[in-house]
């Protein structure tokens, strides 16, 4: 997935109502740019922090930027816009880069499923069950090398985990899928600390046959691809707790 228009560098003053962040272009002049997350964004947008925006000459925005990435003083970027995700795994899927689900030939995306909500993406394909995937974008990392989710507490999450945990005992192939939006990661894992309710709700998705899949997303300021697999860390056991 390309970036539309080329993308330019800021510094990030501050990022306030969850979706605005003033910035300071390199000519010095301030804007405001649009923020597509709605997560916490832990360790990601301290004052300061070089950013990378899009901007647009579209009308109908009131923003003339959107922010993107953001880049740490060691040259490595996290994609901070939580919807690019599904676009990068989309392109992915219609061409084959996935293995886990290169004999699939049908992709369809925002199906509807469970109860009143939409699975990311539903694969099918000839003598294949159906698959559905749920798509998470992974932002957050405490420690280095390690990418951790959800970087606040996701009630829609949890639920999307018990609505995929019906898919898999219905019969279905069901994925929770982690596109790790940051080039320094190495393996992936729970923030249980984060939301307890969040991490057992995966446990319990898994035991109903839930396949969780996680891949590096390639990032720089021209394109973000999808890279190679990642590995689950299980240094934070959970026990599941009697219901």
């Amino acid at each position: 997935m390309r970036f539309q228009t080329p993308l330019v560098q800021a510094v990030l003053l501050r990022r306030y109502k969850r979706f605005l962040a003033d910035i300071r272009l390199m000519d010095g002049s301030e804007v405001t740019a649009h923020c597509a997350n709605p997560g916490s964004m832990m360790g990601l947008a301290d004052p300061g922090t070089r950013v990378w925006v899009e901007p647009n000459d579209d009308p109908r925005k009131k923003l003339k930027f959107g922010w993107r990435l953001v880049e740490s003083v060691a040259g490595e970027f996290t994609c901070v816009d939580t919807s690019l995700a599904n676009r990068v795994v989309k392109g992915a899927l219609e061409t084959g880069q996935i293995p886990e689900f290169a004999a699939y030939d049908r992709v369809r995306p925002e199906q509807n499923y469970g109860t009143a909500s939409r699975v990311d993406f539903l694969l099918s394909g000839a003598g294949l069950p159906d698959a559905y995937i749920e798509v998470k974008s992974v932002t957050l990392s405490r420690s280095p090398g390690l990418a951790e989710f959800p970087d606040s507490v996701t009630a829609r999450g949890t639920r999307h985990l018990g609505e995929l945990a019906e898919m898999a005992q219905a019969g279905h192939r069901a994925v929770l899928f982690y596109l790790v939006q940051r080039s320094d990661a190495e393996a992936v894992t729970v923030a249980q600390d984060i939301d307890p309710a969040y991490a057992e709700a995966l446990l319990r998705a898994r035991a109903a046959g839930v396949t969780v899949l996680s891949y590096r997303a390639n990032i720089t300021p021209q394109e973000i691809t999808i890279g190679h697999s990642l590995p689950l860390a299980d240094d934070r056991p959970l026990v599941l707790s009697r219901k």
